[in-house]
C-alpha cells in the first residue's frame, strides 16, 4: 500500500486547522493537527513529517522561531516549510522565507493553491547535492561545510543569502536577471515579487563585506558575481586590468 505524504498542520485556529485537515485527507495526504510550538516540536521529534505548514502567529514561540531552529538542525533542515499567514507585506514575506520557509501562503488563501504548493515542494524535495566547493577570485564557498570566506577570513553569511551566493558563485561572470534568480535559488513554485532579490542581494553585500564590489547591478538587466569587483584581486591567470 502506497505511504501517504505526511503533513503536520501547525495552526492555532481551529476552524482554519480543520478546513486545512479536511481537505489534505481528500487530496490523499495524511495530516496532523497541533495548536502550539511545543506540540509541533514533539509531533517532529516523534515522526519526521513530509511537509509542515506553519502558521507564523501562534501561541508562546512564533513559527519563524520555529522555522529558523528546524533550519540549524541535520534531521530538519530538509523538510519543507510552507508558512501561512495573515502578514502581507512583503517585508514580512522576506522573513518568513529568510527564516527558512520554502513557501508563504497568506490568509485568506484557496485551498486549492494551497495543495498545490504542497504537491509543488514535494516534487522538489530531492535538493540538488550542492557539497562543492567553488572559488571565484579570493571569495570561496564550502558547501559541505556551509562556509565562506574571502582572503582566509570566514564570513557570516544568512542562509537564504548563502543559497543566492552559491548559485553567483557557480555561474559567475554571467548576468542573471530577478526572474531567474527567484526560479533557480528561491524556486519557481515560490510567489514573490522579484523585488525581493534584491533585499537579498543587499544583504548579501553587507555579509561580503570587502568583496561586496564583486557582485555588481548590471543596469536593466540583473546581477552578476565577477572576480574584477575591485574588493577582489583576480583569479590566477586572469588579468588584472580594468573592464
Amino acid at each position: 500500500m502506497r505511504k501517504l505524504p505526511r503533513v503536520l498542520v501547525v495552526e492555532d485556529e481551529p476552524s482554519i486547522a480543520e478546513l486545512i485537515a479536511v481537505n489534505l485527507r481528500h487530496n490523499g495526504f495524511a495530516p496532523t493537527v497541533v495548536f502550539d510550538g511545543a506540540a509541533a516540536q514533539r509531533e517532529v521529534d516523534a515522526v519526521l513529517p513530509d511537509v509542515i505548514l506553519l502558521d507564523w502567529m501562534l501561541p508562546g514561540e512564533s513559527g519563524a522561531s520555529l522555522a529558523r531552529q528546524w533550519r540549524k538542525q541535520e534531521r530538519t533542515k530538509t523538510v519543507p516549510i510552507l508558512m501561512l499567514t495573515a502578514r502581507s507585506d512583503e517585508s514580512d514575506k522576506v522573513q518568513g522565507l529568510d527564516a527558512g520557509a520554502d513557501d508563504y501562503i497568506t490568509k485568506p488563501f484557496s485551498t486549492q493553491e494551497l495543495m498545490a504548493r504542497i504537491r509543488a515542494v514535494l516534487r522538489r524535495r530531492a535538493p540538488e547535492v550542492v557539497n562543492d566547493s567553488v572559488q571565484v577570485g579570493d571569495l570561496t564557498l564550502d558547501a559541505a561545510t556551509y562556509r565562506v570566506s574571502f582572503r582566509g577570513n570566514e564570513l557570516k553569511v544568512g542562509p537564504t543569502e548563502f543559497k543566492l551566493l552559491h548559485y553567483l558563485m557557480k555561474h559567475a561572470e554571467r548576468v542573471h536577471s530577478r526572474g531567474t534568480l527567484l526560479d533557480k535559488v528561491w524556486g519557481d513554485h515560490v510567489f514573490i515579487e522579484e523585488r525581493t532579490v534584491d533585499v537579498h542581494v543587499k544583504r548579501l553585500r553587507e555579509s561580503l563585506g570587502q568583496a561586496s564590489s564583486m557582485i555588481e547591478t548590471v543596469r536593466g538587466a540583473g546581477y552578476r558575481l565577477t572576480a574584477q569587483g575591485s574588493g577582489a584581486r583576480p583569479a590566477q591567470g586572469t588579468s588584472a586590468s580594468a573592464a
